[in-house]
């Protein structure tokens, strides 16, 4: 499986946080609009699962297949540069600013963006034969979801958009743990393992991720769900991405970086009498 201990990977997450912050702006929108894409695909995929088969187990099984697929291509998602990205800032690399994070943010979640809504119009046209028919009945689930997830937390007002924010940052928590997973190991399977199990929890739990809503609620849109753009974005997306932030820097970058790679000094061993 080729491990590696905690010190080195650390190390690795590091520089892909200096990888980040320093690619040009070419690279940067290329990589994460295929990323963006690709999860959505396996989002689809997975509710496809869920809604042939009735056992949402079976669907979060397989839904870590693309986010699989997308690291080993050298993707990038906004969720997995809001764990790396800070980490070569607290690492005072050369070149590494806050300004180069908030640009790489940005610029990573307008990628995604696009590319989780190219996969948003291309599957409502599967889903309806290019819009000539009513929707499948997997359209009509997702039409369903994104009403739920909006409208459904809505009519709780703030404690609502509290529980999205914690959905997202307990899904950011996993999904950031996927990340760092693609670096644990040095063997395809190592990796494919490692990002495999955080991804599977977090999509069973239904928490919630902003790339992931990037296509389920545009999909809605185009299948009837009835809610607006403007309820997605305040009822879903935005407290979403800042769960997602609050969740993955706390709980998986600074943590990891503070005990390995800021490690203390050990204490002195007590004399034996």
């Amino acid at each position: 499986m080729a491990y590696l201990a905690p010190s080195e990977f650390v190390t690795k997450l590091i520089d892909a946080g200096e990888s980040k912050i320093l690619m040009s702006t070419k690279d940067t929108l290329v990589r994460s609009y295929m990323a963006g894409a690709t999860l959505a695909l396996a989002a689809a995929f997975a509710v496809t699962i869920n809604v042939q088969t009735g056992q949402p187990l079976a669907g979060a099984v397989l839904f870590p297949v693309g986010f699989c697929m997308l690291y080993l291509l050298g993707y990038d998602l906004l969720t997995g540069v809001f764990v790396l990205a800070p980490l070569a800032v607290w690492d005072k690399r050369p070149g590494c600013t806050w300004g180069g994070v908030a640009r790489n943010w940005s610029l990573v979640f307008l990628g995604n963006f696009a590319g989780a809504l190219t996969t948003a119009v291309l599957m409502a046209i599967y889903f309806t034969y290019g819009f000539a028919a009513e929707p499948s009945e997997v359209g009509q689930k997702l039409a369903g979801t994104g009403v739920a997830r909006t409208l459904g937390y809505e009519k709780y007002g703030l404690a609502g958009w509290l529980t999205i924010f914690v959905r997202g940052m307990l899904c950011n928590w996993m999904v950031s743990t996927g990340v760092v997973g693609a670096q644990i190991s040095t063997s395809v399977s190592g990796k494919v393992i490692a990002m495999w199990m955080p991804i599977m929890l977090f999509f069973y739990m239904v928490f919630e991720h902003s790339i992931v809503n990037m296509f389920l609620f545009p999909t809605a849109l185009m299948l009837g769900g009835n809610f607006t753009i403007g309820d997605y974005f305040l009822w879903n997306e935005i407290p979403t991405v800042l769960g997602n932030l609050v969740g993955g820097l706390t709980f998986t970058g600074l943590m990891l970086y503070t005990t390995h790679a800021r490690t203390a000094p050990k204490r002195a061993a007590r004399p034996t009498a």
